[in-house]
């Protein structure tokens, strides 16, 4: 069966309310689609595609540059799946939705780093220093936690991932810490000493590699996997446990490796 892949940056889809139980994929089928982003998220289910078939699998991979129209789509079953988020978001967006999507497997995660700026040396922090972090709360928490890992802030003890800057108690560099939008941030490179960058972000300009990355035992790796996601009732559908055990293979872990260094991490 020749495989199909789509791609289609915000594709219109008619989102609209599904009757009765029009979301569940049907017994048999054999053609599924599956919702994404970008990069690297896109990059590894083409691959994924290609090996499924081999067992007789179709995969259309449609890919979405926002984090909305893939889980309105999965849940009125306009796409059968989907690949670009991670667990606290997932839940999020469930309650506030009330959305019915479940996670059957997580795949990998994409560390932040510390990237350089008008630095290229973490060892040269110097009093006043400009370090650009995310200012949207989950990567904001995660780079302030990074940052205290390199010894340069301290945090209040067991904030964890709801830190906010008000939560530094210990600034020995007084370091002016600046929140952008994530998507920004690369483009402010320029301006500040140093950034903390997303792996998605830090991928599509292009970065040279981190000056550190977020480690894989972090409590940001075990918390923000990136999952694959469907509507409740065909997480067991024989072509998304295909499509699971695909994607939790040897062989996709080696394509992330190869693929992406160690930009992206296999949490499996």
């Amino acid at each position: 069966m020749k495989k199909t892949v789509l791609f289609a940056l915000l594709l219109p889809l008619a989102l609209t309310a599904c009757g009765g139980r029009d979301y569940l994929l049907k017994e048999g089928q054999t053609e599924i689609t599956v919702a994404v982003s970008p990069t690297p998220h896109g990059v590894i289910m083409e691959k994924a595609a290609e090996i499924l078939e081999a067992d007789g699998y179709t995969v259309k991979v449609n890919v979405f540059t926002d984090y909305v129209l893939p889980n309105l789509a999965t849940e009125s079953g306009e796409v059968a799946a989907n690949y670009f988020q991670h667990l606290p978001y997932l839940e999020d967006f469930n309650k506030n939705n009330k959305t019915h999507l479940v996670s059957v497997v997580a795949v990998h995660y994409e560390p932040l780093g510390i990237y350089a700026g008008l630095k290229s040396d973490l060892a040269n922090v110097e009093s006043g220093d400009i370090i650009a972090v995310p200012n949207d709360t989950t990567n904001e928490a995660r780079s302030l936690l990074l940052l205290e890992a390199q010894g340069l802030i301290t945090l209040k003890q067991g904030v964890g991932l709801e830190a906010t800057k008000l939560d530094i108690i210990d600034n020995p560099f007084n370091l002016d810490i600046v929140e952008l939008a994530a998507a920004q941030i690369t483009n402010a490179l320029q301006d500040v000493d140093f950034a903390v960058v997303n792996g998605n972000y830090a991928l599509a300009a292009k970065l040279p590699s981190a000056l550190v990355l977020e480690s894989k035992d972090s409590l940001a790796a075990t918390t923000y996997a990136n999952l694959l996601v469907v509507r409740d009732g065909n997480q067991n559908h024989p072509a998304i446990k295909a499509l699971a055990d695909v994607l939790t293979s040897e062989a996709i872990k080696e394509f992330i490796v190869d693929t992406f260094g160690d930009a992206v991490v296999p949490v499996f």
